[in-house]
Parts: C-alpha cells; sequence; structure tokens
C-alpha cells in the first residue's frame, strides 16, 4: 500500500468513526425526545386533548427548515425526518387514547 493510500485508509478511518459516535448520538437524542413525546402522549390523553396539534406541527416544521439552513444541511430532508418524527409521535398519542 502507498504512502497515499495509508494516509487515505486513516482519513476514512477517522470519518467512519465520527459517523459511528453521532449515530450513537442521534439514537440516544431520538430515545430522549421519545421519551418527552410519550409523556405529552399521556398528559394529551388524560385531559382528552387532540393526538396532533397541526398548528404546533407547522411551527416546529418552520423552525427545523431554519436551523437545517443554518447547519448547511438540506431542509427538505430535515422536513421529511420531522413529518417522519411526527407521525411516529402521533401514532403513540393516538395508542394513549384507545
Amino acid at each position: 500500500m502507498t504512502d497515499t493510500a495509508k494516509l487515505a485508509a486513516e482519513v476514512l478511518a477517522d470519518h467512519r468513526a465520527s459517523i459511528d459516535r453521532l449515530d450513537a448520538i442521534l439514537v440516544y437524542t431520538l430515545g430522549e425526545r421519545f421519551k418527552h413525546t410519550q409523556a405529552v402522549g399521556k398528559l394529551k390523553a388524560e385531559h382528552d386533548l387532540p393526538p396532533s396539534d397541526p398548528n404546533r406541527e407547522a411551527d416546529q416544521i418552520a423552525r427545523l427548515e431554519d436551523l437545517a439552513n443554518r447547519a448547511d444541511l438540506d431542509p427538505e430532508f430535515a422536513k421529511k425526518f420531522l413529518n417522519f418524527i411526527i407521525a411516529e409521535v402521533i401514532q403513540h398519542h393516538k395508542s394513549h387514547q384507545s
């Protein structure tokens, strides 16, 4: 292996290690987020509130789009990601109301 190839392999390994750490952060962050949304779902069920809040969801999407722009992340990807999370949260909220 050439010196250039060795250097490239080291850089690749460093990037992959960073990606692995970030994946762990994402998973733990989502876990923490869902603990709070579960609590919100139970609270909504106890007080007979609707499982979804379209105004809150729209505000969250706009906020996330702004954050994505500032983080140099494709805002469309960020919106799709948040919409996926919101749909999952609403399903959890509905399950508490059964």
